[in-house]
């Protein structure tokens, strides 16, 4: 009998590169503009990794509601687009695994933004280790204490409710709450993402060294940078 092929989604959660509203945490280094120019980066990058992957169905989840269009540039054909619901990041993530896990996928996976040179084979280990016996949930650890990635073959609601988010303990907080509930949890390799200037420097630095023609995640974003003389010039 042929198996039956599993059908798996990959969710890019996104904010419209809007100066002002996106990456204030690189001011005053970064102008408005330009820290929203290299979020635009980010998700360039981000779209081109994962659109080489292969047999998972991709979509954008954007804020704010009314940036379809701008996120319509910004993709290319065979994405999916759909507003964010929630009032807190919790409640956003919670409801694209509600709505999606719905319609028939046998696993979804959310990824951010922020790690633009996250390689297209760490997604796929994400499924790989999702669709494997005796794993319900799983997170790619950051640096700085949150996750920059989430699968699940079906809603876990709890893992979302009451998480300070943003704050160094969101994924040990979730962790340890999926073991009282029984929820067994796998971690995919740790990768930083970019929300300070010390990451951007530190993002620089790992890429500086790379041959310019050579294909590889976060291309764009590196390119970018090293037009910004206050990343440039601490090297």
């Amino acid at each position: 009998m042929e198996q039956k092929q599993e059908k798996l989604l990959l969710v890019v959660v996104a904010k419209a590169p809007v100066p002002g509203e996106v990456k204030t945490r690189f001011s005053p280094h970064l102008t408005p503009a330009e820290a929203a120019d290299l979020y635009r980066c980010f998700l360039q990058d981000r779209i081109k990794e994962i659109g080489k992957l292969k047999g998972i169905d991709l979509a954008v989840a954007f804020t704010p509601a009314d940036a379809r269009d701008t996120f319509a540039r910004i993709t290319s054909n065979g994405f999916k687009l759909f507003a964010q619901k929630g009032e807190n990041l919790g409640q956003r993530l919670n409801n694209v695994f509600l709505a999606k896990l719905a319609r028939s996928y046998d696993a979804v996976s959310i990824i951010d933004s922020d790690t633009p040179d996250l390689p297209g084979s760490i997604v796929e280990q994400s499924f790989q280790t999702l669709m494997s016996r005796g794993v319900d949930a799983v997170f790619g650890p950051c640096d700085d204490g949150g996750y920059y990635l989430v699968g699940m073959r079906r809603p876990h609601p709890e893992l979302f409710q009451d998480i300070p988010w943003s704050s160094a303990a969101v994924l040990t907080i979730t962790l340890e709450r999926a073991a009282k509930l029984g929820i067994r949890t796998k971690l995919l390799p740790g990768w930083n993402d970019l929300d300070t200037v010390e990451d951007l420097v530190d993002f620089y630095a790992k890429h500086r060294n790379q041959l310019p023609n050579e294909k590889w995640a976060g291309k764009k974003t590196f390119n970018y940078l090293s037009r910004i003389q206050s990343i440039t010039q601490r090297f």
